[in-house]
C-alpha cells in the first residue's frame, strides 16, 4: 500500500510543479477565456426594476434611453492610463479579465450603470463614512456596486443580502440581527459598518487589498487554500488566480472594473446621474411596536418611502417593543413623528396589536333570535335504531349525512335495529339572562306569599296575620279591621289549601318541594348533584338537559329527593 502510494507521487510530481508555478499578471489573459470565470450575480439585476425604486423616481435625474446611446471606442492604452489616474491605495492592475469587465459595463450595462450611479447619490456618502471611522481606502466604496448593484434588498443564489451581501453566519459573527422582522443586513448604515470591520480585519491577516478583496468574496478559507496551493513565498491575488473559485476569479476584476466606470463613465456615452433635489435625512429611536401603515397613514409619507429609507424592516414592522430600533425618516418629518408618536401609536392599534393570551373556539357560533342570545355547538347525541329506519332517514331526522354517521360509527351501509348510534350534531343552546327584570310588588302578593308560607308549614291561620304585620306593621296598624277580615279568609284559604295537598298524594307534594339553583363558577352537573343528594340523571332528567353542558348563572331546577 506504501509502495503505490510513493510511486503514484513520484508520477505526480512534473504536474505538481507545473500547477504550483506563479502565473505572471500577463498570463492571467489565457485563464480569462475559459468558462470557469463568473461574472458577477450583481450584473444579472433587473434594470427596469430598479427604475422603480422609490429614490430613482423622486430624486435622480436619469438617462432612461442608456442602453440605445453610442458604444465609444477605448483603446486598451486609455484604460490603462485612466487606471493609473485613479488616486487609490489599492492597485488597478489592467489585464483581460479586467478589460473584459469593464466592456459589460460600459457596453452591455450601460443602464444599470445609468441607475447605480443615481443610487450613488444616497449610499456613497454612508459607505464613505463607514470607511473613514475605520481608516480604510475609499475605493472600497465601489465594493457594493459589484456585491448588490446598490439594491439594498438583494438576495444571491447562496442566501448573501444586503448592500454588502453578507452571509447570515457572517453578519451574526458582526454583530448583525436577523431574525423574522429585522435584518441588518439590508441596513445601510449598520451594514456598511460591519463592512468596513471586516474588511479591516482581513487585511490585517493578508496585509494585501486583493487578497482581502479576494477573501471577502469567497472566504479567508478559500483563500488560504488557494495560497497554499501556489507554493510558498508572497503572493497576491493575481499569484493564486488559477487556484481561486470561478466566480472570486472574477471579483477582484470586476471591483477594478467598478472604479473604472463610475469614475470614466462620461467618457463612454453614460449619463452623469444628477440630484433632482437633495434628500436630508435624520433618525428617530421608536421604543414602541409601530407598523409602517400607522406612520404613514398619520404623518402623510409613502410606503414605498419608508421601506426605501429602512429596508432593514422586513415586514413594515418596528418591534420597538422588544428593544429600541432607529428609524431614518426625512430630516423633516422627524420632529413631526416625535410630536405625534402617541397619536402614531395609537392609530389602528387594535389592527397591528399582538395578543398575549388566546382562548381556543370551541366551534360555537353566536346568535340571537326571538328568545334571545344563543350559542349553537357540536354535541354527540345517541339515536337507537327503530324497526324500519334506515340511516338515510337517521340522517335526515338529524340533519345530518349519512357519511357522517358510517365514519363515526364505523358501520356499513345498513344497520340492525336496536344498534345504538352515535349523532353528531348542532344544538342550540340559549344563554341565561345576566339580570332579573324587577317585580313591583302589590299587598295582594305579600298576602298570596303568607298563605303559601302558613300552608306549605302547616301554621295556624293566625300565623299568616303575624307574618302580614311583621313585613308592613304601620299598615296593619292603620287598619285593624281590614286585617281581621284578611286574617279570617287567609285562614279559610289554608285550610282548604291543606286538605287538597294531602290528597294529590306523596307525588305531588314532592314536585312542590322542587328548589331552583343558579350556577356558578367551578360547577359541574356531578357537583350540583352530590351537593343536594340527587344522581345526575335525576338533574338532567328535572332540566330535559341532553348533554352534561351547563353555563355560569344558568338556572337548574333541583327535584325533590
Amino acid at each position: 500500500m506504501k509502495a503505490k502510494n510513493i510511486l503514484l507521487t513520484f508520477a505526480l510530481l512534473p504536474t505538481a510543479a507545473a500547477a504550483f508555478a506563479s502565473p505572471s499578471v500577463l498570463d492571467v489573459s489565457d485563464a480569462s477565456q475559459t468558462p470557469s470565470v463568473i461574472f458577477p450575480q450583481s450584473f444579472e439585476t433587473d434594470t427596469k426594476e430598479m427604475l422603480e425604486d422609490w429614490y430613482l423616481k423622486n430624486y435622480a435625474v436619469l438617462d432612461y434611453e442608456a442602453d440605445s446611446r453610442p458604444e465609444a471606442e477605448v483603446s486598451d492604452e486609455l484604460i490603462i492610463e485612466r487606471l493609473g489616474k485613479l488616486p487609490t491605495v489599492i492597485e488597478m492592475p489592467f489585464n483581460d479579465p479586467v478589460r473584459n469587465m469593464i466592456n459589460f459595463y460600459a457596453n452591455r450595462k450601460r443602464q444599470l450603470v445609468e441607475n447605480m450611479l443615481g443610487l450613488s447619490l444616497y449610499y456613497m456618502p454612508i459607505f464613505e463614512e463607514a470607511l473613514e471611522r475605520y481608516g480604510l481606502p475609499n475605493e472600497l466604496r465601489y465594493l457594493p456596486v459589484i456585491e448588490s448593484a446598490l439594491v439594498p434588498t438583494a438576495v444571491s443564489r447562496v442566501g448573501a443580502s444586503g448592500l454588502w451581501q453578507f452571509m447570515p453566519a457572517t453578519a451574526s459573527g458582526l454583530g448583525l440581527e436577523i431574525n423574522s422582522l429585522i435584518d441588518q443586513r439590508r441596513d445601510p448604515y449598520k451594514s456598511s459598518d460591519a463592512a468596513a470591520r471586516y474588511l479591516k480585519q482581513l487585511y490585517n491577516t493578508y496585509s494585501d487589498w486583493s487578497l482581502a478583496i479576494a477573501a471577502y468574496n469567497c472566504g479567508p478559507g478559500n483563500v488560504n487554500k488557494a495560497l497554499r496551493r501556489a507554493g510558498g513565498g508572497k503572493h497576491d491575488f493575481w499569484d493564486i488566480y488559477a487556484f481561486l473559485p470561478a466566480e472570486t476569479r472574477g471579483y477582484v476584476p470586476a471591483f477594478i472594473a467598478a472604479n473604472y466606470i463610475m469614475n470614466y463613465h462620461k467618457d463612454h456615452n453614460i449619463s452623469p446621474a444628477l440630484a433632482r433635489r437633495p434628500i436630508i435625512t435624520d433618525t428617530v429611536h421608536v421604543s414602541r411596536r409601530i407598523h409602517f401603515d400607522q406612520i404613514s397613514e398619520v404623518l402623510a409619507i409613502p410606503m414605498n418611502e419608508l421601506r426605501a429609507l429602512n429596508p432593514q424592516f422586513r415586514q413594515d414592522v418596528i418591534p420597538g417593543d422588544i428593544k429600541p430600533y432607529a428609524l431614518v425618516l426625512p430630516s423633516l418629518q422627524t420632529l413631526a413623528y416625535i410630536a405625534n408618536e402617541d397619536s402614531i401609536a395609537n392609530h389602528n392599534a387594535t389592527r397591528y396589536a399582538r395578543r398575549g393570551v388566546v382562548e381556543p373556539s370551541s366551534g360555537a357560533s353566536v346568535g340571537r333570535d326571538s328568545r334571545g342570545e344563543y350559542y349553537e355547538e357540536e354535541v354527540i347525541i345517541y339515536h337507537t335504531v327503530r324497526r324500519g329506519e334506515t340511516l338515510s332517514k337517521i340522517a335526515q331526522k338529524y340533519g345530518v349525512s349519512v357519511k357522517d354517521i358510517r365514519k363515526l360509527n364505523k358501520v356499513g351501509k345498513s344497520v340492525k335495529r336496536g344498534k345504538k348510534l352515535k349523532i353528531k350534531t348542532v344544538e342550540r343552546r340559549y344563554r341565561p339572562k345576566t339580570q332579573d327584570v324587577p317585580v313591583t310588588r302589590t299587598a295582594e302578593d305579600d298576602a298570596a306569599d303568607s298563605t303559601a308560607l302558613v300552608a306549605a308549614n302547616k301554621l295556624p291561620a293566625s300565623a299568616a296575620s303575624n307574618t302580614e304585620t311583621s313585613k308592613s306593621s304601620s299598615k296593619a296598624k292603620a287598619d285593624n279591621k281590614a286585617d281581621n277580615k284578611s286574617d279570617a279568609k287567609v285562614a279559610a284559604k289554608a285550610e282548604q289549601s291543606s286538605k287538597a295537598k294531602a290528597e294529590k298524594g306523596k307525588k305531588k307534594s314532592n314536585k312542590a318541594k322542587a328548589t331552583s339553583y343558579t350556577v356558578r363558577k367551578g360547577d359541574n352537573l356531578g357537583k350540583i348533584a352530590a351537593r343536594h343528594g340527587i344522581t345526575v340523571k335525576q338533574l338532567k332528567k328535572a332540566n330535559g338537559l341532553k348533554s352534561d353542558r351547563i353555563d355560569i348563572g344558568q338556572k337548574l331546577t333541583i327535584p325533590a329527593k
